[in-house]
């Protein structure tokens, strides 16, 4: 019975590539006494780079280090075709093969590694890349290849990001100030989109464009679709991002969520969607807010009575109002006496509805009021509520 027998080959690829080139006539003589002449200054020079020259186990490592870049170059060029690679090494000198895989690992090396923005050197390669490039100057085709198409994807994501977000109006420069992840500014680009929104939003308008996906009407029609001239090479790292935004959608849909505490406070979501950050905005935002709430609550009164009243309705625990009929304020004046008061309800209500410019004026009233009148609000000797209702009448709005 014949058997085959298959020999594992290890030699360096550049090695199997020259007996390839002499046993099939590729290469000749004068060829093999070029790289005879080249290797020996290609190793020197190496040795020099990444230590010395004039230590032996730095030119046995820079011996390794030329013939594996030149391996790694005909591998890239020929495919792994033997006949292609003594060809290509035919028509190069030796010297060129080994700075071809220099430069190819140098352009790895300062490849962006995080799509993070702002966590990324930018510039060319530097002398501080020269560890890793002593590293990788060691590297196998397969290892390479991982580490390139990794670093591919994430340059990818990045570029998209950028595209995206300078299609809404925003800078590379604004991405890498912010510091965000690039895959938070596709998802939010993608949220804009789809609320036909035409600028990378601030943290008011992603709010709004949250309420707008929540609403019945949108929520069956939500199109989460990537620009239609999006370049293609991005295409894919941008689907990939889609997915994740389809993903969540659960829970951004969730009315029961608030921003604030979807976004800014649950783990899994702080970073995971990129705003403009735009402080006087957001200030005047909550000065609306804040003056909405605040209008609402004192039926546009501004007189300290009214205030008192609804001060002291809200630290009884009360519906908040700024005038009381007889009945209404024996009513709270019992309530007091058999619950107390919480005083700080009221402060805490100022704190965050009153206007920033009146705030301390109005705590520093109503601690005043407090200290004054506690002792009358609370006392069971008065039992008829004749003291109590005539100070209620006398400093808050009491109705005859």
């Amino acid at each position: 019975m014949t058997q085959s027998v298959a020999l594992f080959d290890d030699r360096p690829f550049f090695e199997k590539a020259v007996a390839y080139g002499v046993q099939h006539g590729v290469l000749d003589q004068a060829k093999l006494d070029a790289i005879q002449t080249d290797a020996p200054k290609g190793m020197v020079q190496i040795a020099r780079y990444f230590g010395s020259e004039f230590l032996r186990p730095e030119l046995e490592k820079a011996k390794d280090r030329i013939v594996n870049m030149v391996s790694l170059t005909l591998q890239i060029h020929s495919g792994g075709d033997l006949r292609k690679a003594a060809v290509h090494l035919r028509e190069h000198s030796f010297m060129s093969r080994s700075k071809a895989a220099s430069d190819m690992l140098k352009a790895l090396i300062v490849m962006p590694q995080n799509t993070h923005f702002g966590m990324n050197e930018h510039g060319g390669f530097s002398d501080k890349h020269i560890p890793q490039l002593a590293k990788w100057s060691l590297c196998n085709l397969a290892e390479y290849q991982a580490e390139l198409a990794k670093r591919q994807q994430v340059a990818h994501v990045i570029d998209a990001a950028i595209w995206m977000a300078d299609e809404l109006g925003l800078h590379a420069d604004d991405l890498e100030e912010a510091g965000c992840d690039a895959e938070a500014v596709i998802r939010t680009a993608l949220l804009a989109a789809a609320t036909k929104h035409k600028e990378m939003p601030d943290w008011v308008v992603f709010q709004k464009i949250i309420a707008t996906l929540r609403k019945p009407s949108a929520t069956k029609a939500i199109n989460l679709a990537a620009p239609k001239n999006l370049p293609a090479e991005f295409k894919a790292a941008v689907e990939q991002v889609r997915e994740s935004v389809e993903a969540d959608l659960t829970k951004i849909l969730d009315s029961a969520i608030t921003c604030q505490k979807l976004f800014n406070q649950t783990p899994a979501f702080v970073g995971r969607y990129f705003w403009v950050e735009d402080g006087l905005s957001e200030v005047d935002h909550f000065d609306r807010q804040t003056s909405a709430a605040w209008t609402k609550a004192t039926g546009g009164h501004s007189d300290d009575s009214s205030l008192l009243t609804l001060f002291l309705c809200i630290a009884t625990g009360s519906t908040g109002k700024t005038l009381l009929t007889e009945k209404t304020a024996a009513t709270l004046i019992r309530k007091i006496r058999k619950s107390g008061l919480k005083t700080e309800l009221a402060t805490e209500f100022i704190q965050a509805n009153a206007p920033a410019e009146h705030q301390d004026d109005y705590i520093d009233m109503w601690e005043s009021f407090i200290d004054d009148a506690l002792v009358t609000l609370e006392s069971d000797h008065d039992y008829k509520l004749h003291d109590a209702l005539s100070l209620l009448r006398r400093e808050c709005n009491v109705s005859e």
